[in-house]
């Protein structure tokens, strides 16, 4: 009875270590970036299993640099605080090919605009995103993919508010801004950001009367 309860006891404690092992290496696969601002540092998680051609398309900008010295140039305090396209003097940089929406997708998968997420900006056509990016500083459900009943014409939901409209301009309405990933480091280098004044310079409204400058954005290896 004793060498069986040793036995046990061995079993058990292998088992426990390769649980460990995998819980380690399951960690190390989590892919990473730091976002080296003016101010501060932010640490974001990626979820290419929720959006993965979201997370390729952003990695792809990472690697190449073209982050590196932009900046935050569209700050909306309890809403969002947007980057990634504009260097210093507002030059927009070019960029790749659009990637295809993928707000459904990762919606499926459990992942919102919730506060503190990542997500890609967008013009009014649902694929369009490029380079540029924003973290949601407030729950945003406005900004999540919606399905729509059948019918034409349709109603959908905006910050609470029912709309009809022509089923392909619901479609438009409802297509939602793909989320890949969430912040897990510096959110009070957010909380700064959201909060610092901003003002109209040109054409474009809400940019830091400050410049906070996007130093680089690096992967975490």
């Amino acid at each position: 009875m004793l060498f069986i309860t040793r036995h046990k006891l061995i079993v058990a404690l292998l088992g426990a270590a390769l649980m460990l092992n995998s819980l380690n290496a399951l960690s190390e696969d989590i892919q990473k970036v730091v976002i080296k601002t003016s101010i501060g540092e932010i640490t974001l998680e990626l979820y290419p299993e929720k959006a993965p051609k979201t997370v390729e398309n952003f990695i792809r900008y990472v690697k190449t640099g073209h982050y590196n010295n932009t900046i935050f140039h569209r700050v909306i305090d309890n809403f969002m605080i947007q980057g990634g396209g504009y260097d210093k003097k507002l030059k927009e940089k070019p960029t790749n090919k659009p990637v295809a929406l993928e707000a459904g997708y990762a919606l499926e998968r459990g992942l919102k605009n919730d506060a503190g997420t990542v997500a890609m900006a967008r013009t009014n056509e649902p694929n369009s995103a490029t380079a540029q990016f924003f973290i949601n500083v407030n729950d945003n459900d406005f900004l999540n993919h919606q399905i729509l009943p059948e019918g034409n014409p349709v109603q959908y939901t905006r910050r609470g508010e029912v709309i009809t409209a022509p089923r392909d301009q619901a479609l438009l309405a409802t297509a939602g801004y793909t989320p890949f990933g969430k912040v897990v480091g510096g959110m009070d280098v957010v909380e700064k950001i959201k909060s610092t004044q901003t003002g109209n310079q040109g054409m474009m409204q809400n940019v830091p009367t400050e410049a906070i400058i996007i130093e680089s954005i690096k992967l975490l290896k």
